[in-house]
Order: structure tokens, then C-alpha cells, then sequence
């Protein structure tokens, strides 16, 4: 593989049900009380900043969320964003494996990547540096790259060459799992590409680094939000 148009990154990003999202964050947007809607708009507001930096990344073409939640296709719909519902087999890699077949349904020559909904400190400039950095990495012959997570455990971000299979191994671990299925680890100083949240401590690490509107609106940190 010698060339690839830089203009022709498809990405997935999954979404369970806000109710049931993001379940070790709960009361994080309340108090500790755990309000329901006070839950589902801090899980729907990380999710749009991580969706913003996707949006202002000038490599990425085409977003797909999945997510059989009728509040998110609603409420993304309103920004042009496109909304597929889950398939006929539940979970994370799933979704990601429905989506990445929706997207070269439409061009088969895609890079095709796999990112987290749970990304609030995102920069579109580091998402746009790590899709560089592997489509440099496909270039020279490699098929799969990814981002591990702050951890170095888990993985935030998965990318495929055209006509490679996406295969996600997202859980726990999944950093090891993909690095021994031959996806190259992509290594490079981007805080908030690595930086996903599932709890509290993750999210006073990505303020540390600076969150996006929508969660700082979430969490009460922007006055009149």
C-alpha cells in the first residue's frame, strides 16, 4: 500500500441507552445523588464533546454513531449527524463491527476507525496527529493501529486500512488483545485522545486537561449553561 486519501477516515463511535451509561459516573453530575436525567445529560454531554472534536478534525469524512436510543438519534439528528441502530447482537464491539459494515457499504476503500464516546477533553488536532500517525503506519504495510487509554489497559482508538477488517476487542485489557491480534500501538502525546472517562477520578483528570462545553454545561461549570 503506498497511498492513502487522507480525506477518507470513516469513524464509528458507539451508545448504549443514556440510562444506562457511563453507570460508575452516576451522582458525578448531581451531588452524589444520581438523578436520572441529571445522569443521561452528562453521559449525552460527553458524548457531543467527543463528537465536536471528531466533527473539527478535517481527516475524518464521515461519522456514524450507533446507538438504539431514541433521545440520542433525536438529538444529534437536529446536527446532521448519522444515527444507526444497534443490530440484532448487543455490546460494545458489536456496534462497532455494525458500524464499520455500514460504512464500506458506502465506500469499501475506507480507513475505518473505532472511537469512544466518552472522550470530553478530546482536541481535534490530537485526533487528526494519531490518524496521521497510522496512515503513515498503513502506508509502510501495517492493517490496524490504536490508542491505548490513560491506563495503558484499555483502548480509546482503533483504526483499519481499506479493506481490513476493523475486529474490536474492546473491554478490559483490550490494549494487549489488540497489540497480540498485530494492531500497532500508536504512541504519541495526546492527553485527551487518551484520556476516557468511566469514573469519577477519570473525569477530575480530564478537567485537569480542560473539558469540552457540553460536559463543563453538565457538571454546572460554565455560569447560565
Amino acid at each position: 500500500m503506498t497511498s492513502i486519501d487522507r480525506a477518507s477516515v470513516d469513524l464509528v463511535v458507539p451508545v448504549k441507552p443514556l440510562t444506562k451509561a457511563k453507570s460508575r459516573l452516576r451522582g458525578a453530575a448531581d451531588g452524589g445523588i444520581g438523578e436520572p436525567r441529571a445522569h443521561a445529560r452528562l453521559a449525552m454531554a460527553l458524548l457531543r464533546d467527543t463528537i465536536d472534536a471528531v466533527r473539527a478534525a478535517p481527516s475524518v469524512r464521515h461519522l456514524l454513531v450507533v446507538s438504539s436510543d431514541p433521545v440520542v438519534a433525536a438529538e444529534l439528528g437536529v446536527f446532521g449527524i448519522d444515527v444507526a441502530p444497534d443490530g440484532p447482537v448487543a455490546g460494545l464491539n458489536p456496534a462497532y463491527d455494525r458500524g464499520a459494515a455500514l460504512l464500506r457499504e458506502r465506500d469499501p476503500a475506507a480507513v475505518v476507525g473505532a472511537l469512544q464516546a466518552d472522550l470530553p477533553a478530546l482536541r481535534p488536532d490530537e485526533l487528526g496527529e494519531a490518524i496521521e500517525a497510522a496512515l503513515g503506519l498503513f502506508a509502510a504495510g501495517a492493517r490496524r493501529a490504536f490508542v491505548a487509554d490513560a491506563e495503558g489497559t484499555g483502548t480509546t482508538f482503533l483504526l483499519a486500512a481499506p479493506g481490513v477488517a476493523l475486529d474490536p476487542l474492546f473491554g478490559a485489557g483490550s490494549a494487549r488483545r489488540h497489540e497480540r491480534s498485530g494492531a500497532h500501538p500508536l504512541l504519541g502525546e495526546w492527553p485527551g485522545l487518551h484520556r476516557d472517562v468511566d469514573t469519577a477520578a477519570d473525569l477530575r483528570e480530564a478537567a485537569a486537561l480542560g473539558l469540552g462545553e457540553h460536559t463543563s454545561c453538565a457538571l454546572a461549570l460554565i455560569p447560565g449553561c
